[in-house]
């Protein structure tokens, strides 16, 4: 499997590792099928991310995928990040092989997460929590991560 110079980039060198502490959204997502795991943290001034960090555990195009989209959503405005979808990640990363696209999808949805926990929180709503994509969404799509590949 041929990963883009721009997806081994970010794998080795990811961006915007670690935690927020006192994050104001939080967004973890999973795939029970090839076991990523994300977990999206963002800081929000004047309605846009001022701060974003992200913890995956994963393959490479899981890693990939959230450090580049941190990169993306950082300074945006929380309806720009919101919009960004699975495709412009991929795009970004100079694109991923069909059975990775999956990976793409958990970033975008922990970054959407994310953003819904923060809205949430300022309503006094409790965050939604355990969101997982399904096994039969994953299993249409063709997508599958070797457990090797997992570190």
């Amino acid at each position: 499997m041929m990963y883009s110079p721009k997806v081994m980039q970010h794998f080795s060198n990811p961006q915007n590792v670690g935690e927020i502490p006192d994050a104001d959204g939080v967004g973890e997502v999973g795939n029970p099928v090839c076991g990523d795991l994300m977990t999206i943290y963002i800081k929000v001034k004047d309605n846009k991310l001022s701060d974003i960090k992200f913890k995956t555990f994963g393959c490479a195009a899981a890693i990939a995928t959230s450090s580049i989209i941190t990169t993306m959503a950082k300074g945006m405005t929380l309806e720009d990040a919101v919009k960004i979808s699975r495709n412009d990640v991929a795009k970004e990363l100079g694109g991923l092989p069909p059975q990775k696209m999956h990976c793409s999808n958990l970033a975008a949805d922990a970054l959407k997460l994310a953003i819904e926990n923060y809205r949430r929180k300022l309503q006094g709503l409790p965050p939604r929590t355990g969101v997982t994509e399904g096994e039969e969404e994953h299993a249409e799509d063709g997508a599958s991560c070797p457990p090797e590949e997992h570190k």
